[in-house]
């Protein structure tokens, strides 16, 4: 139903209408529809405690933009959304909320605690929700799904038991990554390395013997109180008479053996390097060779526990200081130097990380890996851009195994249960009763929870049904393109290839867009630390929703950071008027009530279609290549040049003409390839775009299920856009040199064209008596003879000369021009006088005596150009 469109655009009050009525028409629905080709598309899940950040809103608007063209292209789309329970940082939320009310989760119990988290989740899980529909989501809301629902719960379950009985899945005793603050293990890919400033510390270690003691270096001195010997190289000439005999820990007393291991470096420190098994991954290696005996000496919270002796109690950087002052106090700290070294970090709280022995749950990657390198290799799942496809494989061949338990509450409980009469561990798909080796009822269950990464590494099928067998797992699955930011392929999108190709004998999606961060207008990451993060919301709410959509992806390369400007905002804001406004003027002039070609086209019709069909074919060709910034800008590029600043304006006198076919035809031109820009510009704009379509004569419901433009040969008119850009050219070049010569419209000009396409110059007499603001044309072959007093311009078919006097009142200009000249003159000489003045330039400062030499050349050039002209109007 057509109506009027209001004289201002307000997105506030379009975009909550229009977004309710796509909801309530089932706009957004994934349809399983035998004749169509499937699209699939599942959402990242963001943090179901989240607030929508930039990140997730360039995230949501480049999966918008490919969902909606797809599903305009005649694909049965769906773009499955959902959230994640996100273990650490919901934890975190809700520990904090009881420190408020002065409780811990110890005092609630596990059960209680867990009510907590929930009630936390069904109060603020909306939140994010409701933020992507103001994005102008268009996902299937009805099948929206949660990390730890039923569905997705089980799918867990399933493949972590599937994965124990393959022996992929194993408990043990290994050097982990430790956070003392989160106090839970970390896997490889949840630790940030930082280059820090640290020490290292040379400390002596006396022979039992007597006969000497050897020097080790190392950055964490309190992980000595857990040394359980000394290595060597077994080919350092230096230490081969001490191989095989033992040494005595300073401060614990301990006699520990000195072992030669081909790990230790000669060239590092001393070459002689302190075993510690418990506290340092390599150290443990080393010790699984020789037989050292395993001590931890630091708690989960980092302080030194009871086998640190005397300085049981002290935080692990409090026990460093006491253990160096102890260590000089004996006069066995040899010496301390700078030392900068990378650091691990706690990705989520950016504490530096303990490596120590704990039992954990690890998935063993080497046999997962080799499946999920070859599907990339061999070109069945690719990257956009090609260069993360190195990145991936590269990590994936030297990938350690995968430690997946948390001493966590709130997530997936792993579901292994221990016998305490026979020590047997019992994995099962449902909760067991009793030990399925001895049948007793005396089990109790891992505490631990799984990494918050195991769940999302299956939602491309747990979210379509898996394990079950479902229609939807039939029809959308594999899905089609993953994006995300370049910060998770490790964490993510390296652990879904694996899990798919693992468990449905398929990769998950066929291609991987990359898209890089979003950093502020200086190229600083956003961040809660700076200060410098941009509230999306706050965007919309100023800008409205696809001013800030345009600006995040007409920014956006694959692969490529992007900065943010507000200003950019502003200036697709004024991009959207520009669309409202030509939409406003098109209506006015309809008298027609449909939207079809008219049979009789002229030249200028012909040039705006061809022009359209070419941008069609090439915006159609860069969405498929995930070019969809070079598409966006394609796109606004017709809109406002073409179409608003040329097309509309030609029109003219053809509305406001006596000529009545010639206006229908018009009108029908005009209505036709706005309706063709709307679809071009919905999946970027999606807002005012239907806002618009909805009032012009159209056919259909929405524009949103409205067919995506196809490249029409028939619309092709090659020879008459190449002629009418000719034409172009002229008025273009004659508007330029006007400008630069500050003349009026309102002064018209004799136009002398010299060109051999006199055809297309006398064809376009009316244009250019309207647009190039002539009173006269003539369409000559030949360069007038006298060209004395003529102003000239030159395009690729034309030399076009004007008469000066037609442009300027020569009396007045020369007039002008001798004043100005005289005044710079002037200010020349005064230059120049203070820069041959010595005594300026001794005392003045070479930044000062340059800008004062910039001064005089431009005043001098100045000049030039004046008596140029002065010359010419001669």
């Amino acid at each position: 139903m057509e109506r009027e469109l209001s004289k201002v655009y307000e997105p506030k009050e379009v975009e909550k209408r229009i977004y309710e009525m796509w909801e309530k028409g089932g706009a957004f629905r994934g349809i399983r529809d035998p004749e169509k080709k499937p699209f699939t598309i599942v959402m990242p899940p963001p943090n179901v405690t989240g607030q929508l950040h930039m990140g997730h809103a360039m995230d949501a608007a480049l999966q918008d933009i490919l969902i909606r063209y797809k599903r305009m292209k005649g694909f049965a789309a769906l773009w499955v959304p959902g959230t994640d329970h996100a273990g650490i940082a919901t934890q975190i939320k809700v520990e904090e909320a009881l420190r408020a009310e002065g409780l811990t989760r110890y005092d609630l119990g596990r059960e209680k605690f867990l009510e907590r988290v929930w009630d936390w989740k069904n109060k603020y899980g909306d939140r994010i929700v409701e933020q992507q529909k103001k994005l102008g989501a268009s996902c299937d809301w009805e099948r929206a799904r949660f990390t730890m629902d039923e569905g997705c719960s089980k799918a867990v379950r399933e493949v972590f038991v599937s994965l124990y009985e393959k022996d992929l899945i194993y408990k043990g005793s290994r050097i982990i990554s430790w956070c003392p603050q989160c106090t839970t293990a970390l896997s490889d890919a949840e630790v940030e390395y930082k280059d820090k400033p640290g020490h290292l510390w040379h400390l002596r270690y006396p022979l039992t013997d007597g006969s000497g003691y050897v020097v080790v270096a190392t950055t964490r001195p309190e992980t000595m109180l857990g040394d359980t010997g000394v290595a060597v190289n077994p080919n350092d000439e230096r230490y081969k008479d001490i191989i095989g005999k033992t040494c005595t820990l300073p401060l614990m007393n301990r006699e520990i053996p000195i072992v030669a291991d081909e790990y230790c470096d000669m060239e590092f420190g001393t070459g002689c390097v302190k075993m510690t098994p418990a506290h340092d991954p390599n150290d443990f290696e080393v010790g699984l060779r020789h037989n050292l005996e395993v001590i931890r000496v630091l708690d989960d919270n980092g302080r030194v526990n009871e086998l640190g002796g005397k300085y049981q109690g002290l935080d692990r950087y409090e026990a460093r200081k006491a253990v160096v002052a102890d260590l000089e106090a004996l006069g066995l700290l040899e010496k301390i130097e700078e030392h900068q070294h990378n650091v691990g970090t706690c990705y989520r709280c950016s504490t530096d990380v303990e490596p120590i022995i704990s039992a954990q749950w690890f998935v063993k990657m080497k046999p997962l890996a080799e499946e999920a390198i070859r599907v990339v290799e061999d070109g069945e799942t690719k990257f956009v851009p090609e260069r993360f496809s190195k990145i991936y494989t590269n990590w994936m061949e030297n990938v350690h195994d995968w430690c997946i338990s948390r001493q966590l509450w709130w997530g997936h409980q792993i579901p292994a249960w221990y016998c305490a009469d026979c020590g047997h561990i019992t994995v099962s798909r449902e909760d067991a009763r009793e030990c399925e080796k001895c049948h007793s009822k005396n089990i109790s269950r891992d505490e631990d929870v799984l990494d918050t990464w195991f769940s999302s590494a299956l939602w491309p099928f747990s979210t379509l049904g898996w394990p079950e067998d479902t229609a939807d797992l039939d029809f959308f699955y594999p899905t089609d393109v993953l994006v995300t930011a370049y910060d998770i392929i490790f964490f993510w999108v390296a652990r879904m290839i694996f899990s798919g190709c693992e468990h449905t004998k398929k990769p998950p999606f066929h291609t991987v867009f990359i898209h890089g961060l979003i950093r502020d207008d200086k190229g600083r990451k956003m961040s809660k630390s700076l200060g410098n993060g941009i509230d999306p919301l706050e965007m919309i709410d100023k800008f409205g929703c696809d001013a800030l959509r345009f600006n995040l992806v007409t920014g956006n390369s694959p692969g490529n950071d992007m900065r943010f400007y507000t200003e950019r905002c502003e200036a697709m804001r004024n991009f959207a008027n520009k669309i409202w406004n030509a939409s406003r003027f098109v209506m006015m002039n309809l008298s027609i009530e449909k939207c079809e070609l008219p049979e009789k086209l002229e030249t200028e019709d012909k040039w705006i279609l061809s022009k359209l069909n070419s941008v069609i074919s090439e915006v159609t060709e860069n969405m498929d290549s995930f070019e969809l910034g070079v598409a966006a800008q394609k796109v606004s590029d017709f809109i406002w040049d073409s179409y608003c600043d040329w097309y509309i304006e030609l029109t003219k006198p053809r509305l406001n003409g006596d000529d009545e076919e010639s206006k229908i035809n018009a009108q029908k031109v005009l209505l036709y390839v706005l309706t063709e820009i709307l679809k071009l510009l919905h999946p970027f704009m999606p807002f005012i775009t239907e806002e618009i379509w909805q009032a012009i004569p159209h056919d259909g419901d929405m524009l949103m299920l409205q067919n995506y433009p196809e490249f029409d040969e028939r619309l092709s008119f090659p020879k008459d856009e190449h002629d009418f850009e000719t034409l172009m050219d002229a008025i273009k070049a004659v508007r330029s040199r006007r400008a630069e010569m500050n003349v009026p419209p309102s002064r018209k000009a004799h136009l002398i064209i010299a060109s051999d396409k006199g055809e297309i110059f006398e064809n376009g007499r009316a244009f250019l008596l309207k647009l190039a603001y002539a009173g006269e044309v003539t369409v000559t072959d030949k360069v007038p003879a006298d060209v004395e007093g003529m102003v000239s311009v030159v395009t690729g078919e034309a030399k076009i000369f004007m008469p000066m006097a037609d442009l300027v009142d020569i009396a007045k200009e020369r007039e002008r021009i001798e004043k100005e000249l005289e005044k710079a003159k002037k200010e020349y000489e005064g230059q120049m006088a203070k820069l041959s003045n010595e005594k300026f330039l001794a005392k003045a400062p070479e930044k000062v005596i340059e800008t004062e030499k910039e001064r005089a050349n431009k005043a001098k050039a100045l000049i030039d150009n004046l008596t140029e002209s002065l010359k010419k109007l001669s």
